[in-house]
């Protein structure tokens, strides 16, 4: 089995305007095309280290790998016709190419048909933000000096340079890579892409640290950046439109199983979950995170949608005091 180093970096941070980037959410999901050198040597049952130019982000085992189609643009530089330009943010024209040196405020576009790779990931991720420095995993790869966003490294030295750290994380995850890929690992799809997500999620993380809103402290790589909107229908992630939930919530949330009264602060438990003692114990509970004006609105807008109806009753349980639940 193969590992790879592939860099996942937020739109704003990327190093020039050759294309309009990629869908990444590192702890879940990688997207590349088939312009990328390597994109067909990845394979499911691999390792993949993600990294964001400075330090690690983390680490898991390719589950599956979802190929699709697409157009595509991507852009040049009018002078010489390569990629390698950067937006100017104070100077004027807007670009200047790192090759020729030209100057220009449009890029040349073309258009052209790619073949799609989305790694799944999320089942084994390992939250090892920091963990190991730019430079130590540049020296880790097969080719060290190499501008590739897909890098074969050797696993083994990578296992022993995180365990060298001294820091308490897994690195177990290298046995399950080793095991039999399970056939049928690739099957066409069409997705939403969440550009930005990963950007999204890590501006949580600095805001909140490692806290689920609803639950309290929870390791990173169990935290998910819940929409507080269905992002489907919207398409952007808005300022204060978001939470750290852990995976799980963050799915009951999604479905309306849980919400947040949006005067008060608390979370409300549905009762189809009365049966299930470690949510039903949450109803009435305050929520962890500090919210401001524009979280309650967004919390107003869910509980509108899914707390219109009427109160039941949640049956008495060993753990569970009775008390009003909404459906």
């Amino acid at each position: 089995m193969g590992a790879w180093l592939v860099l996942a970096v937020a739109d704003d941070d990327r190093t020039h305007g050759g294309n309009d980037g990629y869908d990444d959410e590192p702890s879940r999901h990688y997207s590349w095309d088939s312009t990328v050198p390597n994109h067909a040597a990845i394979a499911v049952g691999d390792v993949i280290a993600l990294w964001d130019k400075k330090s690690l982000l983390g680490v898991s085992v390719i589950e599956g790998i979802d190929v699709g189609s697409a157009v595509k643009d991507t852009y040049s530089c009018p002078a010489c016709m390569r990629a390698s330009f950067k937006a100017r943010r104070t100077k004027t024209p807007t670009y200047l190419c790192w090759d020729c040196k030209a100057e220009f405020d449009t890029p040349i576009t073309q258009t052209k048909q790619v073949t799609t790779y989305r790694s799944r990931h999320g089942i084994n991720w390992v939250d090892m933000a920091g963990l190991l420095t730019g430079a130590e995993l540049r020296s880790l790869c097969d080719s060290p000096k190499s501008q590739q966003s897909l890098r074969p490294f050797a696993w083994d030295k990578m296992r022993a340079a995180i365990l060298a750290t001294g820091q308490p994380t897994s690195v177990d995850i290298a046995d399950a890579a080793q095991q039999p890929a399970i056939p049928g690992g690739h099957k066409t799809t069409m997705v939403r892409a969440r550009v930005g997500q990963a950007a999204f999620r890590r501006r949580l993380l600095n805001e909140h640290g490692q806290m689920c809103a609803f639950t309290g402290p929870a390791p990173a790589t169990v935290l998910e950046a819940a929409h507080l909107y269905s992002y489907a229908a919207d398409g952007q992630h808005h300022p204060s439109g978001g939470l750290l939930l852990r995976r799980d919530l963050h799915r009951l949330f999604d479905l309306g199983l849980i919400a947040v009264h949006p005067t008060t602060g608390t979370l409300d438990i549905s009762a189809q979950l009365a049966a299930y003692p470690h949510y039903a114990q949450l109803h009435g509970q305050p929520v962890q995170a500090v919210l401001n004006k524009d979280h309650r609105t967004w919390l107003g807008a869910h509980w509108d949608l899914h707390r219109a109806s009427h109160q039941v009753v949640l049956p008495k349980q060993a753990s569970v005091e009775q008390t009003a639940i909404t459906v």
